[in-house]
């Protein structure tokens, strides 16, 4: 995702001369070669991210579309004053773009984990909070964001991201995608939990479980059509994300359905416990402590599916007797 960022941000700057990139000096292995190419378009602002978001700002309301980009956890929670007061506020062209989303600089320990950073941004008004999925998706987003659209909080893995879809996907803000179809339930993913969610479809699939997926890119604005059409039809929803479970995806999704009037729905989430990880490790070995690798998420929601399924016969076994 990092890298089909800058490719796609470079494509932006050369088109658009206000869009602009500021950094916490770090990145430079990814974006020296956007610096070179536009010196009048780049600013490092140090280790500095209060500064860093607020000449963001100031940029802005001169007229900038500006890209602040940092390891996920410092360009918000170091600077969440900065964003608010700001940013949101003054409602500003300047995109937060956090690398490495949930545990993806794992090893670095619980200071580099950004694992409620969802929560917190997308509580912020005026603020559009983007979790692509894959790199296709990264590039929508990008483009999307800089044509400037206010407030936005832009959330990447790291790199090495596995691509999801074979062409451009139909990408629209405030749209979700259906990347698989089912009927038995719903997998409602984020950011780079979708992969997972598509392999564990495919896996249910091969026996005969048909499970829909759900790609909801955007947070905030969220597609709650979607959402309840995925509850009315398949009436199990599960959310998948790499992020507590409090606040983030799961929540809004909690949010949504407790106020919609459909029937006999039935919503799972899957994602981290609101702990600190006295754990360290890269990505993948994290994601299997917390249960959130492929493996892991297909027995939990093969489970689902058979305490489902269980459940349906005992209700006609029920019925029958009362009937009998």
């Amino acid at each position: 995702m990092r890298t089909a960022f800058i490719e796609q941000l470079t494509k932006a700057a050369a088109a658009d001369p206000r869009v602009m990139l500021v950094v916490g000096d770090l990145g430079f292995g990814v974006v020296t070669d956007f610096a070179k190419r536009f010196p009048d378009q780049f600013l490092n602002a140090g280790v500095a991210e209060q500064n860093m978001t607020g000449v963001a700002a100031g940029l802005a309301m001169a007229g900038k579309i500006v890209f602040t980009y940092s390891i996920a956890n410092f360009p918000t929670l170091r600077c969440l004053e900065q964003i608010r007061n700001d940013v949101c506020y003054h409602d500003g062209n300047v995109v937060v773009v956090a690398v490495g989303g949930g545990l993806a600089y794992g090893s670095l320990g619980m200071s580099h984990h950004a694992t409620e950073d969802l929560a917190i941004m997308r509580s912020l008004p005026n603020m559009t909070v983007l979790a692509p999925g894959d790199p296709a998706e990264t590039v929508a987003a990008v483009q999307c964001a800089a044509a400037g659209i206010g407030p936005t909080y832009l959330r990447l893995g790291r790199a090495g991201e596995p691509a999801v879809y074979s062409e451009a996907p139909d990408f629209q803000i405030g749209q979700s995608i259906e990347v698989r179809a089912g009927d038995q339930a719903t997998i409602i993913a984020t950011g780079g939990m979708l992969h997972t969610a598509v392999t564990v479809a495919d896996e249910l699939a091969a026996e005969e479980q048909h499970v829909r997926v759900i790609s909801m890119h955007t947070i905030r604005p969220l597609d709650e059509a979607a959402i309840i059409r995925a509850a009315n039809e398949t009436h199990l929803v599960i959310t998948l994300e790499e992020h507590s479970i409090h606040g983030g995806l799961g929540g809004a999704v909690a949010e949504v359905l407790a106020e919609c009037e459909v029937p006999n729905w039935k919503l799972h989430r899957i994602g981290l416990p609101s702990v600190f990880s006295s754990k360290v490790g890269d990505q993948e070995y994290l994601k299997e402590q917390f249960g959130l690798d492929a493996e892991s998420v297909f027995g939990q929601i093969r489970s689902l599916l058979a305490s489902r399924k269980t459940a349906a016969a005992k209700a006609v076994n029920g019925a029958v007797t009362l009937n009998g």
